[in-house]
């Protein structure tokens, strides 16, 4: 009697967050439920980034303008990881090109008498060829060996952790870099050899595998409601130590040599894998897959897990039967159409300024850095603001209309009902008749205490996502718009202008990943930012083939800028397949692999 007499006073400082690192959610190391909401912990580290154990008065202090914009520590460190290893990974790739114009002079003054007219010996028409094929093949081999890389990158993030694969993504091409660094040493023939051979090191890491595995931890360690937002700041910061990359990497090798730049290149990656294994918070394999790590997940099945995110889905409906639901078929069928639409935009901005306006290499490097800049402010400061006014007025929407309302009120007073029935019956059987079922001592009950923050509830996480997909399917007309209005410019500046508003487009990536990691339950998460990712690769590869022919067709009848309608209309085929995307029946359930219970009955079709 006296413990409830004075259980009150006792636990109601615990609301604040226990000792034990409880706060509203699993503090064994699993992160979230099956749609991931709450707020939990993965292995100690809270999702808002405090320590488990902090108490909210001493975790919580005025926020500064880095909290406010970017959000909470934990956040911080994977956006700053996400700028240093994309600073490093661009670093080269002004300067390599540079390298492999000066090995294809080499190369092609061996066999050819010395140069002896004015002007620069190695501008002739041959060796810009010799060039552009050496660096046509390294982009080629760069994609190739960069979508096996997802899938090595996949299977080391499920056998180790993200933080452990992150270390590999680094550390790997920090030894692609120093091999390329002999290549640049030897010159010649010998040289462009060794580079294009180190391009195989990117099967077991590169720029394609670390994004990934930095979506995957965002994932895992930010609120649900705040996943899209943040995927969309991550891409951001990855544009932004793109932009100064591209930039610092010419100024250095302008300025110290052309071997410089792959010097720095390799300090910093060392430095990213530093980062990586010691400032990153550490997520155990288990909590990726909530403990439901099968036999085959570790591997070949395991392996090749993503491809199988990409079938039809089972649901229980409320009614106990079970439908295929085709959900991320289609949102991954939409986002390839997407990708071939617009992700040949930045390369065929340049093209047609270099076509039609006379635009050199400095132009367009300007061109570019601009463009990647203004990527990376929409992304980090805008789109984040989109998302959320977005979502509460989706949400605000619903409740307002009159049969939502009264289907919810009836559900409501139906279950009402039913809980006093329960009640009443049960009252007797409630009595504790067991040694587990008394309370324990007030000093080990702090994980059952409840916290000050409440949970968000599944049916307004679920209704607050829908404003995501919708978000996806706008973002493409309005990327569309955009880059068909860049066909109508005519003056120089009209270019810039165009390269200008493209970015405001440029939404569409992060709104597909918080809206696949919602439609997949939570074991399965890392395996859908996985597939959405190898559908982005695949369908980059395929749009350089695809425009890069048909600009060149276009081109020679002088009809170049008809290039752009093809993109506005590849994208605007794209939003129509994502309007039959869309999530799973309110109330049901997915049926997971290896629970699968049909009761006999054939899953029917949607």
């Amino acid at each position: 009697m006296t413990a409830a007499k004075n259980g009150h006073d006792e636990r109601t400082p615990l609301l604040n967050g226990g000792s034990n690192g409880s706060s509203n959610g699993s503090s064994n190391g699993h992160a979230g439920n099956a749609n991931g909401s709450g707020n939990g912990t993965v292995n100690g580290v809270s999702r808002n980034g405090a320590p488990a154990g902090a108490k909210k008065s001493q975790s919580a202090p005025a926020s500064s303008w880095l909290t406010r914009v970017f959000g909470p520590p934990s956040t911080v460190k994977i956006l700053l990881a996400g700028f240093i290893i994309s600073l490093s990974f661009s670093f080269t790739q002004v300067p390599i090109f540079y390298v492999f114009h000066l090995m294809e002079c080499d190369v092609y003054y061996e066999t050819h008498p010395p140069h002896t007219g004015p002007g620069d010996r190695c501008s002739l028409n041959e060796i810009a060829a010799g060039t552009a094929t050496q660096f046509s093949i390294l982009g080629m081999s760069t994609t190739f060996c960069g979508t096996w890389n997802l899938f090595v990158a996949g299977w080391t993030v499920k056998r180790w952790g993200p933080r452990f694969a992150l270390v590999l993504q680094t550390f790997i091409p920090a030894i692609r870099v120093a091999a390329q660094i002999i290549g640049v040493v030897a010159g010649g023939a010998a040289g462009i050899t060794i580079i294009q051979s180190t391009q195989l090191i990117t099967v077991l890491g590169g720029p394609a595998g670390y994004i990934l595995v930095v979506n995957t931890l965002a994932g895992e360690l930010v609120e649900p409601l705040q996943r899209t937002a943040v995927f969309g700041q991550l891409q951001g910061c990855i544009m932004l130590g793109q932009a100064i990359g591209l930039f610092l990497g010419g100024m250095v090798g302008d300025a110290f040599g052309i071997r410089m730049p792959f010097q720095v290149a390799f300090f910093l990656f060392c430095f990213a894998s530093l980062y990586a294994g010691l400032v990153l918070p550490y997520v155990s394999p288990e909590s990726l897959s909530d403990g439901k790590v099968g036999k085959g997940a570790r591997g070949l099945g395991g392996f090749l897990a993503p491809l199988r995110v990409l079938a039809p889905q089972l649901v229980r409906l409320p009614s106990g039967r079970v439908k295929k639901h085709y959900g991320v078929l289609f949102l991954c069928m939409g986002v390839f159409l997407g990708v071939l639409a617009t992700g040949y935009a930045p390369i065929l901005i340049q093209m047609y300024a270099t076509a039609v306006f006379d635009f050199n290499q400095a132009d367009n490097g300007w061109l570019m850095s601009g463009n990647a800049l203004m990527r990376s402010f929409f992304l980090i400061l805008i789109f984040p603001k989109i998302i959320s006014l977005g979502r509460k007025w989706w949400v605000r929407d619903v409740e307002k209309k009159p049969e939502v309302a009264d289907s919810a009120e009836e559900a409501g007073r139906g279950e009402e009902d039913e809980e006093e029935e329960l009640t009443r019956q049960n009252t007797l059987t409630r009595i504790p008749s067991e040694p587990q079922e008394f309370d324990a001592p007030m000093g080990t009950q702090a994980e059952e205490e409840p916290v000050a923050l409440e949970p968000i509830p599944p049916e307004e996480d679920r209704t607050a996502c829908h404003f995501d997909l919708f978000f996806l399917r706008w973002s493409l007309v309005v990327d569309g718009a955009l880059t068909a209005g860049a066909a109508l410019a005519t003056k120089s500046w009209h270019v810039y202008l165009a390269a200008f508003l493209l970015p405001f487009g440029s939404g569409s990536a992060p709104a597909a990943k918080g809206v696949i990691t919602e439609m997949c339950p939570s074991s399965q998460r890392a395996d859908a930012l996985n597939a959405i990712t190898l559908v982005e690769n695949i369908a980059r590869l395929a749009t350089l083939g695809l425009f890069g022919f048909v600009f060149s067709a276009l081109a020679e009848v002088g009809k170049a800028y008809l290039t752009f309608f093809c993109n506005a209309a590849i994208a605007v085929v794209g939003m129509a397949v994502l309007c039959f995307s869309h999530f799973p029946p309110d109330e049901s359930v997915l049926v997971e692999e290896g629970t699968e219970d049909l009761d006999g009955d054939d899953p029917q079709d949607e």
